[in-house]
């Protein structure tokens, strides 16, 4: 009886094994089809990686070459060579820099795929149908698809949901100049109307990343500018008009923002009554720092919002770092500048982007940027935030007009002095952060934690001089715009958070209570 049970076992064991073994020349071709697309589609996005990467280089290679002609003419043959000689000791710094990310992505990446085989084969060996070879190798052309295929679908895809669209009702156009158009930012819920006693908002966005990073994606309840919005804040947009095709901004000046900036500002006033708070973002911060030194906004602007603003970039350790290692001769912004038509010259915004990605090679090398997305994509679908972050990140690179580059160049190269003088002038006046405190400006200050775009240093800077609140935000550049604009996150902008910090838009609501306290009203 018990040698019949056994027989039964052994006979129901082999006829499994038979099976499985009948099944696996099948199975081994769709194992061996599907690692075939992988490897095919992996080598087709090292290719593609790479050819984003260096397309910028293109643009810089002519610039140099143009430039590099007229210097050689001018320096003597042993001070070109020595010069030539320091350059490619900091290329090759570069390159090692971009090797050792590149290494330690590639090994990253693989340690968790071998493991996943290792897994996969023992799954295979002892018959379990779940999490085997044939799955793995499935996954793996369906996570290389995804990456290579699908993703840059999505991505161009959300070009309709992420940003600005000035025509589809939600913004109204409410003023113009030469470079400019100021926009009023409606609420998407419309049930929420402006404040008509409000005390207004205008947002100075950035010149080389854009405008879009502040509407990110609305309809997410994640963007800046309906952060504030949403609160019935009078808010305003000021966005500059397409340097390809008008004149006025190709040749603009620091100048010419601060004039424009008060004509808006003049309107503004007039229409609500009340003293405008300026809020730039990133560079727009620098920009509206300037702007009130100058004295053009004395009488309209009566408060003061920085994002993630660069104040002096000669504290920035990364970039100071990255400059000292680039022989003198090579720190000229003529090689990123490039020729329109009609003769004027303008600063290429891809290049100026891909200076930053130079001095983070670790993090931005070709390589170190595949392997990430492998890893963020696997066992996920494509979401909106990370397509629509990388919308913003390759097809919101602008173009710069020379005279607004120069300002930020200079505070990127020489310090803010002792005394808090800064290293560029508007209208031949000497500007001082410490002209904030005399105007009786209340300044609120946010930086990033890991923002390693503009440190933490870098933006503090006027906190040396000058009374400012300042408010720190976890996550990196571009948090504050998308991350912590969602209302319900954890350092919503419109809620104190951590040990008592005011986001951007609780500082905007306080002020305006604050107003409204003081007339009794």
């Amino acid at each position: 009886m018990l040698s019949n049970f056994n027989q039964q076992a052994l006979s129901r064991v082999a006829s499994a094994y038979t099976g499985r073994f009948r099944e696996t020349p099948g199975k081994m071709l769709e194992v061996t089809t599907d690692m075939l697309k992988a490897g095919q589609l992996y080598s087709l996005g090292v290719l593609v990686y790479m050819a984003d990467f260096m397309v910028p280089f293109w643009t810089a290679w002519e610039g140099f070459n143009r430039l590099e002609k007229k210097k050689l003419s001018n320096t003597l043959p042993i001070q070109s060579a020595a010069d030539y000689y320091e350059l490619l000791q900091f290329n090759l710094q570069i390159a090692e820099q971009g090797m050792t990310g590149s290494l330690r992505g590639f090994r990253d990446f693989y340690k968790k795929e071998t493991a996943r085989v290792f897994i996969s084969l023992l799954n295979s060996l002892y018959g379990d149908e779940d999490d085997n070879i044939p799955d793995y190798a499935a996954n793996l052309a369906r996570l290389t698809d995804n990456v290579i295929n699908r993703y840059p679908e999505a991505i161009r895809k959300i070009g309709g949901e992420f940003g600005f669209h000035f025509d589809d009702g939600g913004y109204i156009k409410t003023a113009e100049t030469e470079r400019f158009v100021l926009y009023q930012v409606l609420s998407r819920d419309q049930s929420i109307h402006p404040r008509k006693d409000g005390k207004p908002i205008m947002i100075i966005h950035p010149y080389v990343l854009g405008p879009n990073i502040l509407a990110f994606l609305p309809d997410e309840k994640k963007s800046y500018v309906h952060a504030f919005a949403d609160q019935g804040i009078p808010t305003y947009i000021r966005i500059l008009k397409d340097i390809q095709t008008t004149e006025a901004v190709q040749v603009m000046t620091g100048e010419d923002d601060a004039r424009d900036t008060r004509r808006l500002c003049e309107l503004l006033k007039a229409t609500h009554g009340r003293s405008v708070t300026l809020n730039g973002f990133c560079q727009g911060g620098f920009m509206a720092v300037l702007d009130i030194l100058s004295g053009e906004l004395d009488g309209l602007v009566d408060a003061l919002i920085t994002c993630v603003a660069p104040m002096d970039g000669t504290r920035s350790k990364s970039l100071v770092e990255y400059m000292q290692h680039l022989p003198s001769r090579f720190r000229d912004l003529n090689y990123a500048g490039k020729s329109l038509p009609n003769g004027n010259r303008i600063v290429d915004g891809k290049v100026m982007s891909w200076v930053y990605k130079l001095k983070s090679m670790e993090k931005e090398a070709p390589l170190v940027i595949l392997h990430r997305d492998l890893s963020n994509i696997r066992g996920s679908e494509i979401g909106k935030t990370a397509a629509a972050m990388n919308h913003w990140l390759i097809h919101d690179r602008m173009d710069l007009p020379e005279g607004i580059t120069k300002l930020s160049f200079d505070s990127y190269t020489i310090p803010v002095a002792e005394d808090g003088t800064l290293p560029v002038k508007l209208f031949g006046k000497t500007l001082n952060f410490k002209g904030i405190k005399e105007k009786g400006i209340p300044w609120l200050l946010c930086y990033a934690e890991g923002d390693d775009l503009v440190d933490k240093d870098a933006a503090l800077v006027p906190a040396d001089y000058v009374d400012v609140e300042v408010t720190p935000f976890p996550k990196g550049h571009g948090a504050i715009a998308t991350s912590w604009s969602d209302p319900r996150s954890a350092c919503a902008l419109h809620t104190r958070f951590g040990n008592g910090y005011r986001g951007p838009v609780r500082f905007q609501l306080d002020l305006e209570e604050g107003k409204r306290n003081s007339n009794g009203s």
